[in-house]
């Protein structure tokens, strides 16, 4: 086979590929928009009943019987009670603009709304109670082309709650009409970052060379788990001073800030000598590889704990926009404790 024939053959290879996603993607959209209106069919339908909890449960029992033994599978009670829920949940639901904008060719309900995500997406979406989380999760899902697993994970993991932590009561409003916005350094950081995709015990021994590795080893993970924007540098970059030679554990480069981002992995506490290091590796960073025309570098300092005072008192106030210490865990973190953090806000 010549490189010519290997050219061709790979191009139509992934018009195909495309071809398929672009059928899945178009069939899994006409499946929720044909869900929410056989809900709303049965909701408007159980509404004309005198008793209405009874003459429900005869509708969906009796449509489940003719649906299956006309198109088979998929149409049981279960499944049509999650069709009716489906309608309860979004009829009156609102999202803003942020997911329209991006989406405007997407057909919309009666009520203006618009589904971005499968119908599986949809199905643990309805489980969260909080319409403000619920919305934050629709909105990164889409913008990030979550599949199910991930939007899996980072419900888990508590993604929202995490981040409303860190902000006031007009940022938190925010998280549920806009998602995570990066317009400043510190919306780029995250904390704690939550890295129980490493395989790492919490109360196992490792060093800083293994955690670097696991991260490299799972840098896709490491990526969600950044947020929006990032792009892989590289690891251990190396800059020297006369003889004496440095070495940056993790760099990145955000593209939404337009600014490198160094990542110093560290077990523990971090020190003030840790805080000056990192210093040192910022200003190198702004002053001999950042072009002009791009901002000011980030640092992260990502350790096991972290004494926020020593930070504080370590950092010049015009540099603690620049660098930060964030917690990671290794476990995901308790919902039910984080949700009781929030509250006391």
């Amino acid at each position: 086979m010549t490189d010519l024939e290997k050219n061709l053959y790979s191009d139509i290879a992934q018009l195909l590929e495309q071809a398929r996603k672009h059928v899945q993607r178009a069939a899994n959209s006409a499946m929720v928009y044909t869900y929410y209106e056989i809900g709303r069919r049965i909701v408007e339908e159980e509404q004309q009943g005198d008793n209405r909890a009874e003459y429900g449960t005869q509708i969906i029992k009796g449509l489940a019987e003719y649906l299956t033994e006309r198109f088979g599978r998929g149409f049981s009670t279960t499944n049509l009670k999650q069709m009716r829920q489906f309608y309860r949940v979004y009829s009156h639901d609102e999202i803003g603009q942020t997911l329209s904008d991006q989406f405007p060719n997407l057909p919309s309900v009666a009520t203006g709304r618009k589904f971005y995500l499968s119908w599986s997406h949809y199905l643990k979406l309805m489980r969260i109670s909080n319409p403000d989380e619920r919305h934050f999760y629709e909105i990164e899902a889409a913008r990030n082309d979550w599949s199910l697993s991930e939007l899996v994970r980072q419900t888990n993991s508590a993604l929202y709650e995490c981040l409303a932590l860190s902000r006031d009561k007009e940022g938190v409003r925010e998280l549920a009409s806009k998602g995570e916005i990066v317009e400043r350094p510190s919306d780029a950081v995250r904390d704690p970052y939550v890295l129980e995709f490493l395989g790492l015990k919490e109360e196992a021994r490792y060093s800083e060379q293994e955690l670097e590795t696991r991260i490299i080893d799972h840098l896709q993970e490491f990526l969600l788990e950044m947020g929006r924007g990032f792009a892989f540098v590289g690891r251990q970059q190396r800059f020297s001073f006369d003889e004496d030679h440095f070495f940056v554990d993790l760099v990145f480069y955000n593209r939404l800030l337009r600014c490198f981002v160094l990542f110093d992995l560290k077990l523990g506490k971090p020190t003030h000598q840790d805080i000056g290091q990192m210093q040192m590796y910022v200003h190198y960073y702004d002053r001999h590889v950042k072009l002009e025309d791009e901002n000011p570098t980030i640092g992260v300092l990502l350790c096991q704990d972290k004494n926020n005072a020593v930070v504080e008192l370590t950092l010049p106030e015009n540099e603690k926009d620049q660098i930060f210490a964030s917690k990671y865990e290794t476990v995901l973190p308790s919902k039910e404790e984080l949700k009781r953090l929030l509250e006391e806000c």
